[in-house]
């Protein structure tokens, strides 16, 4: 059978598109779990990729064997009926934590990047993102075709001008003192963990759809490779950056010292990605609790907004900081059990 590369390039495109988040984005969760360990953090991106390229392909080759639907499914199907229930409420709060950095961030975009207050920032991010719930998310799609390859296109910019300073070498090779340096050996797989986790809501459905094992295969693997190449070309960049962790949206502040005439184009890709991002969780989050609860949609979204508004209210570096690696620590055993489980042959798999 013959790959489908036109229908691969798109699995790859939407693959890296929904790991690409607001933490992605700003840079900052580059930062967390790999940049701030220097060399080692380095290491920490080639073994994120190789997690990357083969599990986030075997994710969607079973989520085709088995016809899930949706994620919930494809738990269910790893962890069994009861643990795969319990694994998608924990999900949901997960979903919910997400969006409450996402909303930090856009808080911290306009703070930080912009002048004007967070509270303001975060607010007008919040009626945005409801006006184009009522309008339609058709246009969304737009903005994310735009928004992510000027953001890949960009991290290469950034990386070609980084090779060219002096220091670039001595600065790649260099390993800081981290009180917390024992994370650096666990971050590559909590980090993909919770990537990988959250990502399962978009690409479960996408790869049931395509349903052709050697297209998706290879999908997987040109996402992982290009989400691995972004990795590598965000942490290079990064690594030129003095005092790196004490930015909230550290590649806003490499562009604005290695390439200032794009510096507002870049806050706007940022802001865009964040923007978009917000959007995909509360529609995940809003689509999860409709399953437990009947109540109109536009309670539920007023119940998120509300809830991730006041987390948002704490600040976003420190909030990433907190949350992510926690996520990554509890998704853990998401990854281990897609590794473990043996990828069947057969045209429907048992739940376990």
């Amino acid at each position: 059978m013959k790959t489908n590369w036109g229908a691969a390039f798109q699995i790859a495109a939407v693959y890296v598109g929904t790991v690409v988040g607001a933490g992605f984005a700003t840079g900052r969760e580059i930062v967390e779990f790999f940049s701030r360990f220097g060399f080692i953090g380095l290491i920490g991106i080639i073994m994120s990729g190789y997690i990357f390229i083969f599990l986030g392909s075997k994710l969607m080759r079973i989520s085709a064997r088995i016809k899930a639907a949706s994620y919930q499914e494809l738990n269910e199907y790893l962890f069994g009926r009861f643990f795969g229930s319990a694994i998608n409420i924990l999900m949901l709060f997960m979903l919910l934590g997400v969006c409450a950095v996402m909303l930090s961030g856009a808080g911290a975009v306009f703070e930080e990047q912009i002048g004007i207050s967070k509270t303001a920032g975060l607010l007008i991010t919040i009626g945005l993102t409801i006006i184009t719930m009522i309008v339609g998310i058709r246009g969304l799609f737009a903005v994310n075709t735009f928004v992510v390859p000027m953001m890949i296109a960009f991290s290469f910019i950034l990386l070609f001008i980084s090779m060219k300073l002096p220091s670039f070498a001595d600065q790649v090779l260099f390993i800081p003192y981290a009180e917390d340096g024992w994370k650096a050996v666990v971050a590559p797989f909590s980090y993909t963990a919770l990537n990988l986790t959250l990502a399962q809501a978009v690409l479960v459905p996408v790869a049931s759809e395509i349903n052709d094992d050697r297209t998706i295969k290879w999908g997987g693997y040109l996402g992982g490779a290009a989400l691995t190449l972004i990795l590598l070309s965000s942490h290079l960049t990064l690594m030129m950056l003095p005092n790196l962790q004490a930015y909230d949206i550290p590649m806003a502040a490499i562009v604005k010292t290695l390439a200032s005439s794009f510096y507002w184009i870049f806050v706007f890709i940022i802001y865009g990605e964040i923007f978009t991002s917000v959007i995909g969780n509360v529609f995940g989050i809003e689509r999860q609790v409709k399953k437990y609860i009947s109540v109109p949609s536009i309670i539920i979204v007023g119940f998120i907004f509300i809830v991730c508004y006041f987390i948002s209210l704490i600040n976003y570096g420190t909030l990433l900081s907190y949350l992510y690696p926690v996520f990554g620590y509890v998704s853990l055993t998401f990854i281990i059990l897609l590794w473990m489980k043996p990828f069947d042959n057969g045209s429907k798999g048992k739940k376990a």
